[in-house]
């Protein structure tokens, strides 16, 4: 299995720390947030990376290389301009290939997910002939009102009436996908992921799973910080 990873974003959110560093390259407990993801996709067997980059890209490259050291195999996908999340993946789909599902973390998050679980859920999807399948968590205090509801295995879009709201949940950022669903996206234009994913969840081509664990969005300075010290305690650093 192939895994991007999605480090075009420009943080703004994290200025003035992304002024002269991307955000994947920001450090929590010593390892960058992309290393993070890097370490746990190789210990899980997902080797063969993809990773985009807009903002300070030249920086990543040089800080990540071919992949070597980590034991994985790294491929980049350049963006002039962040094309969005689907667009950013249908502009590096010469990369991961048009047959095989991939994997898609975003390197802004920190989560605890075991990234071996893929694997099976990357089956399963084949043989149901789904599009996607989305890891999602419980609603942070900054996105309180989550983006999907989860039943029995299949992710469903909001608003709904069919299901209360506070059953609603965060999609983590991490999810498979079927290349089919990027195919009519014209390389190098901008496009959202969510359009995307909600007319499938229309078909009932998305199935998902509720991961109980830790995930932090580490969108500001603060959670940044409060990660670091966090995993630091954690680990006696």
């Amino acid at each position: 299995m192939i895994a991007m990873i999605l480090a075009a974003g420009r943080g703004e959110r994290m200025r003035p720390l992304t002024d002269h560093t991307p955000k994947p390259l920001l450090e929590v407990a010593g390892r960058a947030l992309i290393v993070w993801h890097i370490e746990k996709l190789v210990a899980a067997g997902i080797t063969k990376l993809v990773i985009n980059h807009a903002h300070l890209g030249a920086q990543i490259e040089s800080a990540l290389g071919d992949g070597r050291r980590f034991g994985a195999s790294i491929r980049y996908s350049p963006e002039t301009l962040a094309l969005e999340t689907a667009g950013g993946i249908a502009n590096a789909l010469p990369l991961i290939g048009e047959e095989e599902i991939f994997a898609v973390v975003n390197g802004d998050i920190w989560c605890d997910y075991d990234f071996q679980r893929l694997h099976d859920r990357a089956a399963a999807m084949h043989s149901a002939g789904d599009a996607a399948h989305l890891v999602l968590v419980n609603n942070p205090a900054h996105h309180p009102n989550g983006d999907f509801i989860l039943h029995v295995n299949r992710v469903v879009t909001l608003p709904t009436t069919h299901y209360p709201l506070s059953a609603a949940l965060t999609f983590s950022g991490i999810g498979l996908y079927h290349p089919r669903m990027f195919s009519e996206i014209p390389r190098g234009s901008a496009s959202p992921l969510a359009p995307l994913l909600r007319a499938q969840m229309a078909q009932g081509k998305v199935s998902g799973e509720h991961h109980a664990g830790r995930w932090v969005d580490v969108g500001t300075p603060q959670r940044l910080h409060e990660l670091d010290a966090e995993l630091r305690k954690d680990a006696h650093v």
